[in-house]
């Protein structure tokens, strides 16, 4: 073994295949070459053998490979390995009985003594983990952040038992996950999503149960309450006794958890319901979707044992999260979001709530339920401006409901936006960029699109513009 950031037992003097070679695979390819595994990486983008050359790692063609040599297979979560049609080299893994797994099996294998936090839910994720993650590093715990947010697990630094790691949980990366197991697990919600890769709703919402396995005395659950599929859930979970339970919710109360009510979160979680802060004092933290995220950081940290004046601290002192109701930039008193983490309908309605008026840029690839759920919010939208693939769809769906302009890209549709929200001058005007679609007509994610709207905003021309934070 030489310079392994992580010691994987188990694996020296084995065959690994690794298939998909960007962050999450070329990790673990190097992690296992450190622990002394013979490694045979392969991806279908050919740009990406370069990178593995690079850095010391064999390429094998695994659609031409001896699978029976082969110990277990490490899979990019996102690429399909059941539904909707297992990839070819997925489906060779599973003709010769090869067990398939992902870089979180890998770090969960490490046995490094810390401790874990994973998020897992339909919208919210990437919020909770990093606010979670904040609200640690505050509290002076020594602390890592990533997963399906940012760092691959394995590019992770190591902790020892006084660390935790934080981590997003996709569907995808807990179906490739078979023994971790998490000190707190957190649900925030489910609505429909990537059906197509989990073969139907049921699919979808057992990939989500399973950032519970595993779990028993000394570890929580915490589970959204303000969806009919969690509050299930919870019950269920709850009529196991097998972890603790904690219930949050933005909408009501939740007996024995944690909850918003009137502006304020509360704590209930020993019976007391004790109001703990005022949510308007978390500025980067608009809406009432946010109070979720904001009460399962809070149900997390107080289970990790952090004082409830430690979590208050670090709640109103979060910076927000780009490309997540993301402030750009005050021009002439009208605000630019940069929503563009809002990849379906009921994602971008948490952005409608927290607005109005909205000049409102929406499209890319539609996903399934398109613009389903959004009609109540249509009287606060003042002008629409459709782009990409789904500019069409959309039009038919707001036709007679929402005035909308078809712009096509992106930085049409702001030009377009701040010169209808200049000319109209309502108070309170916001540019939103909140898309309902997924990114990848005119963009490779969700990330270049919002950093497109960022320069498309500070490239406007005004002596009064003022800048939010800049670039992140």
């Amino acid at each position: 073994m030489s310079n392994a950031r992580f010691h994987i037992p188990d694996v020296a003097g084995r065959n690994y295949a690794v298939f998909g070679l960007a962050r999450s695979g070329m990790a673990a390819a190097k992690v296992l070459a450190a622990n002394g595994a013979r490694v045979w990486a392969w991806d279908d983008n050919t740009a990406s053998h370069g990178k593995a050359v690079t850095a010391g790692i064999p390429l094998v063609d695994l659609y031409h490979c001896d699978w029976a040599a082969v110990s277990e297979l490490v899979f990019s979560p996102g690429i399909p390995h059941t539904y909707p049609k297992p990839h070819p080299v997925a489906a060779l893994a599973k003709q010769h009985d090869c067990p398939i797994i992902g870089d979180m099996e890998l770090l969960a294998r490490a046995g490094t003594g810390a401790r874990f936090a994973g998020i897992t839910g339909t919208n919210g994720k990437s919020t909770t983990t990093s606010l979670i993650g904040h609200i640690l590093k505050q509290a002076g715990i020594s602390t890592e952040v990533g997963g399906n947010l940012g760092t691959a697990a394995l590019d992770l630094q190591p902790l020892d038992g006084r660390g935790v790691y934080v981590l997003e949980m996709s569907s995808y990366q807990l179906e490739l996950t078979t023994s971790l197991v998490f000190d707190v697990a957190i649900l925030l919600n489910i609505t429909p999503d990537h059906l197509d890769r989990h073969g139907g709703m049921e699919g979808y919402v057992a990939s989500k149960l399973r950032i519970f396995d595993r779990q028993g005395a000394g570890q929580s659950a915490i589970v959204g309450i303000d969806d009919e599929l969690c509050r299930g859930i919870r019950d269920r979970l709850g009529g196991l006794k097998r972890q603790r339970v904690i219930p949050i919710s933005a909408v009501g109360r939740a007996k024995a958890g944690v909850y918003a009510e009137s502006g304020k979160l509360i704590d209930d979680m020993e019976g007391a319901a004790l109001p703990e802060m005022t949510l308007a004092d978390a500025p980067r933290l608009p809406g009432a979707h946010n109070w979720q995220n904001i009460a399962a950081a809070y149900a997390a940290c107080r289970a990790l044992g952090i004082s409830a004046e430690q979590i208050v601290a670090g709640i109103k002192s979060f910076p927000g999260l780009a490309h997540r109701q993301e402030l750009i930039a005050t021009i002439d008193g009208i605000a630019y979001i940069n929503d563009s983490k809002a990849t379906n309908a009921d994602a971008t309605a948490k952005a409608l709530a927290c607005y109005k008026p909205i000049y409102w840029i929406l499209g890319g690839r539609a996903k399934e339920t398109g613009l389903d759920g959004l009609e109540p919010f249509y009287p606060r939208i003042a002008h629409a401006f459709l782009i990409g693939e789904a500019a069409d769809r959309f039009a038919t769906a707001l036709q007679g409901h929402v005035a909308f302009t078809k712009s096509g890209t992106l930085a049409a549709a702001v030009t377009a936006a701040h010169d209808m929200a200049t000319r109209e001058t309502q108070p309170g005007a916001v540019v939103l960029l909140s898309p309902a679609c997924a990114s990848f007509d005119q963009f490779a994610n969700f990330e270049e699109r919002g950093e497109a709207f960022r320069r498309a905003v500070l490239a406007l021309q005004s002596p009064s513009a003022t800048a939010a934070g800049g670039a992140r």
